[in-house]
Parts: C-alpha cells; structure tokens; sequence
C-alpha cells in the first residue's frame, strides 16, 4: 500500500537509481502518472516532460478501456480487439469516442502549453511513468507511439500493475520497474491510501518550470 503518489514516486525513483547520470528523459503519462514521474527526476538528475495519452472507454462502461490515444501530426491509436469484440463495438463507435479523447488531449495542451517543457528524446533512454496499470491500454498507446520518434531504450515505470499485463508488456519495453504486481486488481486507487482526482490545475503545478528546477538534485 502507498500513501499517496508522492511516496510511490519516491519509491520508484529508488528502484530507478541505475539510471543515475544518463541520457535519460521522465516522460509522465497525465494526469496520474505526472506526480509519480516529478518525484524521478530528483534521484537520476534527468529532466522531465509528458506523453499526451488517453483511454477510450466503452461507451457503456466508462471504467473499461476499448484502446486509447497519443497525441501527435499523426495521433496514434491502440485498439483492444478483445474489448472491442466483446462488447461488439462498431467501427463508427471506435471512431467517434477516439476523436473525443483527441478533442480533449487538444484542449489540455491548450490548458498546459505555457508549461510544457517538450524535451528532444530522440536517441535517448525514455522512461514512461504511471500512476498504476489496470488494462495497460494507455501504456501500450505510449509505448508504441514513442517507439516511432527515434528513442534509444523505453522503460515503463509503475508502481503497481496486474501481473497479466506486466507479462503482456515484457516484450515491448527493453525493462519494466513495477513495485507491486498481484493477480487479483480491481482498481489502481485501491493500493493508495490517498488516491484523489487530479486536475489541470494540479498538473500545471508540477510541469511549472521554477518548481521543477528547485526539485532537481544532483544524485549522491
């Protein structure tokens, strides 16, 4: 059990330490992932930034992720076929809901752009941060997408993950730091004691650039 996503972050970026000094990029997936991600940094003397990623949910069930996201000239999207047949989603459907999560991955960029660092990550070992895996959709949307930009290495770094998807994951990622795998997962909130909604607001807090120099330190 974490105590809220600052302890997790800081317990990933102990378990990252092997990565201390190296041309290493923290890319937070918001919102969740990016309070996690700004405790990183801190440990490996690495700068920071965010892949614009988001879920698309079954229209019926919200809480079930159908493929998800990532913003870019060329979006790219992950399709879960399981879910998608499952719930006997139509190609229409796919569609409309995909370009909902675009028009909000537009408007968060709109909301952050004063804030947004934009790192070149070309070349570099990219380490892609979560909040916690339930379905993996929106890391699998990530992990793809950031493997089209010319990145060296991709870690993925969680502090929680079902074990089914950390396996499904192992062979799309040159390394997985997950802290905590169970087979039994009803949700990511469940393994936090304070696991509240973060806004905007929030996220901003953290990408603004006097806060984020003031957290970097040198690694001991």
């Amino acid at each position: 059990m974490f105590e809220d996503r600052m302890d997790a972050g800081q317990k990933l970026a102990k378990a990252l330490r092997h990565y201390c000094n190296r041309d290493v990029v923290v890319l937070g997936l918001p919102r969740g992932g990016v309070p996690i991600a700004f405790e990183i940094p801190k440990a490996l003397h690495a700068p920071m930034d965010v892949v614009f990623v988001r879920k698309i949910c079954l229209p019926s069930v919200p809480e079930v992720a159908m493929g998800a996201v990532v913003e870019g000239v060329r979006p790219h999207i992950y399709r879960n076929e399981a879910v998608i047949r499952r719930a006997r989603v139509t190609e229409k459907v796919f569609q409309f809901s995909a370009e909902e999560e675009l028009r909000e991955i537009a408007r968060r960029k709109a909301v952050l752009k004063d804030v947004l660092p934009r790192r070149d990550i070309q070349g570099k070992t990219v380490i892609l941060v979560d909040d916690g895996l339930a379905t993996g959709s929106t890391m699998k949307a990530a992990l793809s997408a950031i493997k089209g930009r010319g990145v060296g290495r991709i870690i993925i770094a969680v502090p929680v993950a079902p074990l089914s998807v950390i396996s499904a994951l192992e062979s799309e990622a040159d390394e997985i730091i997950c802290l905590k795998t169970t087979h039994f997962f009803r949700g990511v909130g469940d393994f936090y004691r304070h696991f509240p909604q973060l806004t905007d607001d929030d996220v901003i807090r953290y990408l603004r650039p006097k806060m984020a120099a003031q957290h970097l330190g040198l690694c001991p």
